[in-house]
């Protein structure tokens, strides 16, 4: 598999470049805080990256009429596609002509980009933004010795759907443990449908089986993070996950992240689904349903049957728990090297406000600030989206994390586990290449 060694070359140069910018005390993090100034941000034009399509056209152009109402300035929003970001954000964010003002990044990112400092110190204005109601953990990995840099910008999760039609017609009930979950998807393949369907490089779902059994993508030993694939709790969910990509999915060991409810959904043509179960982030079940046609800008339309899908969270190991899975989701910053620092604090002004929170919400990305959840109102997929990301996990604070994730080395080992491959041996030589890039 080719690897995306160039991202993290250049990750490395801009990581010791930014470092070498760096005025602050807080080792290679940016430099002193400061608050607010309205003032200052009057007349900046500031540029937003946001990745991907997940902030809706309703919350940009709130942004954009904001921004203008208190600056006067104009506040132009690009969006970046996440398969090339690692490499735009390395390249760009420490040249001040061409960085973005403020960025959305991934939250697994987070730690080697403040590490290095390439972003500004927000403590100054961090209680203003919601202190300690923001999600801590996106907290955590955006913070260098107690100083914020990267905050939370929205929150997902993970959670199951599935045709109540096809479980029902076999006698099966909505498991209540995972043990019941991985029996019953094996249960449900047949030739030409994926009792649950899985990508075998699907990493970020898979591994919601190591958390579920206790176990960790990687932990800290004194000063430095150490890989624990190959640890005993770490290898009976990775025996877990090969046992069901092998008798329960029929997607590609090779297959990472992917768009299942594709699978999941009768065809337009009225084609049989072929999967039965899925895992997929909250927002998939826009995407899922009986098919309506297309609208006027080609774009296909869906209204989901309560009679024929459902959803539920992962079920944990014990009986009455939800398993751990990844925290999706974003952080979001203000470039050391912007040029516009107020104008900048000014956006996160208004991204934190209870009025664009609640806009986050109602579009069913899960808020930064917890105290606004109830936005993402109490139907079944605003159930599941909580009930799932109340114990879900984030990737190790390792400074060297982003350079595991853009080596694909998680998908690669996924992928050879999925494969077949023997767990234990498999588990104990990524370690060994996971521990050679992880501190940075």
């Amino acid at each position: 598999m080719k690897k995306k060694l160039g991202a993290i070359a250049l990750l490395s140069v801009a990581a010791v470049a930014i470092a070498g910018c760096s005025t602050g005390d807080n080792g290679n993090a940016g430099g002193d805080a400061s608050g607010f100034d309205p003032d200052g941000a009057q007349g900046q034009n500031i540029t937003f990256w946001v990745m991907g399509g997940d902030t809706p056209e309703e919350a940009r152009q709130f942004l954009v009429d904001e921004y203008k109402d208190a600056t006067g300035g104009t506040l132009t929003i690009e969006q970046q596609d996440w398969s090339d970001a690692l490499t735009k954000l390395t390249n760009q964010l420490p040249d001040s002509k061409n960085t973005p003002d403020v960025t959305e990044i991934g939250n697994t990112w987070s730690p080697t980009f403040t590490g290095a400092g390439a972003f500004t110190n927000l403590s100054a204005i961090y209680d203003e933004l919601g202190g300690e109601n923001l999600l801590q953990s996106f907290v955590d990995v955006g913070s260098v010795d107690g100083q914020q840099y990267a905050l939370p910008y929205y929150f997902g999760s993970r959670y199951i759907t599935y045709r109540k039609d096809i479980w029902q017609a076999a006698g099966l009930d909505e498991p209540t443990t995972l043990a019941e979950f991985n029996e019953s998807v094996k249960q449900l393949k047949t030739a030409d449908q994926a009792g649950f369907y899985i990508g075998g490089e699907d990493w970020r779902n898979g591994v919601s089986w190591i958390f579920a059994n206790g176990g960790e993508l990687a932990e800290k030993d004194g000063d430095k993070w150490v890989s624990t694939l190959s640890a005993e709790k770490s290898i009976e969910g990775l025996t877990q996950f090969q046992d069901i990509f092998t008798n329960a999915s029929n997607a590609p060991a090779t297959e990472d992240d992917s768009t299942p409810w594709i699978n999941i959904n009768n065809d337009k043509n009225g084609a049989a689904p072929t999967a039965a179960t899925i895992i997929a982030p909250g927002w998939a079940h826009w995407s899922i349903g009986d098919y309506d046609g297309v609208n006027d800008e080609g774009v296909e339309q869906r209204t989901w049957n309560d009679d024929v899908f459902g959803v539920f969270p992962l079920p944990g190991v014990e009986a009455g728990t939800v398993a751990p899975v990844f925290a999706g989701g974003s952080n979001i910053a203000i470039s050391k090297a912007s040029e516009n620092q107020e104008g900048a604090k000014e956006l996160l002004r208004i991204i934190f406000s209870q009025e664009y929170q609640e806009l986050l919400g109602t579009n069913g990305l899960g808020p930064a600030n917890t105290e606004y959840v109830d936005s993402l109102g109490d139907d079944q997929f605003a159930v599941a989206l909580r009930d799932s990301a109340l114990g879900s996990k984030l990737t190790p604070a390792a400074p060297g994390w982003a350079a595991v994730e853009g080596q694909k080395i998680l998908e690669e080992f996924f992928g050879k586990v999925a494969a077949g491959g023997d767990v234990s041996s498999l588990a104990e030589e990524y370690d060994a290449k996971i521990d050679a890039i992880i501190n940075g």
